[in-house]
């Protein structure tokens, strides 16, 4: 979604290095698609990552401020969309579909009862992930859209920091103080917008 929003903003950027296409393989990062979610599951942490960061080049936008901030809001946008989507269709089924045509059909058990929530949370989880404002998370291009431009230098000098040190806090701080902020951060936001979204079902 970044790279088409910033190739409609007229950014040709993502497009020639085919990073427009729909095939996971192209978005896969090593570290943060394969090896950090990894990491997480075996320290048995709530399990999240990222896809390689889709290239773009703001000096292409007639606003480059307000460019970044819709290329940045692009995936957050997208995550909400589907889990609505999923929200709406577990609905959907919930009143129009008898219980008993739900547990004599397997598949459409299975989509019910774990599919659709599950694909509406990972997308909550995901939206709400996004939004932080560390780098080169999409809430970091939101964040400086919103700051005021004598503290911009400073904001970009800092950024090359700021993911390895959030990650670093991220993973040891539940060890050290026996608490995961993160894990409430996400319970509160998009725990709390799932049940929203399921509670017409209910």
């Amino acid at each position: 979604m970044h790279g088409y929003a910033a190739y409609r903003l007229g950014d040709p950027t993502a497009k020639r290095a085919g990073r427009l296409s729909l095939n996971p393989l192209k978005h896969i990062d090593p570290f943060g698609t394969v090896l950090m979610p990894l990491m997480l599951m075996i320290m048995n942490m709530p399990v999240f990552g990222y896809a390689k960061p889709v290239p773009y080049n703001p000096s292409y936008f007639k606003d480059p401020r307000k460019g970044d901030l819709i290329v940045g809001l692009a995936g957050p946008s997208a995550n909400l969309v589907m889990a609505i989507l999923g929200a709406v269709v577990y609905t959907a089924i919930s009143y129009l579909v008898p219980s008993s045509v739900l547990v004599s059909n397997t598949v459409l058990f299975y989509f019910f009862t774990m599919f659709l929530p599950m694909f509406t949370l990972i997308n909550l989880y995901l939206m709400f992930f996004n939004l932080l404002p560390i780098p080169p998370l999409d809430g970091s291009s939101i964040f400086a859209f919103f700051l005021p431009v004598k503290y911009l230098p400073k904001y970009y000098q800092v950024q090359r920091y700021a993911f390895p040190i959030f990650m670093v806090v991220a993973i040891l701080l539940p060890y050290v103080l026996h608490v995961n902020p993160f894990g409430i951060y996400l319970d509160a936001t998009a725990g709390s917008l799932f049940d929203l979204l399921f509670s017409a079902a209910r």
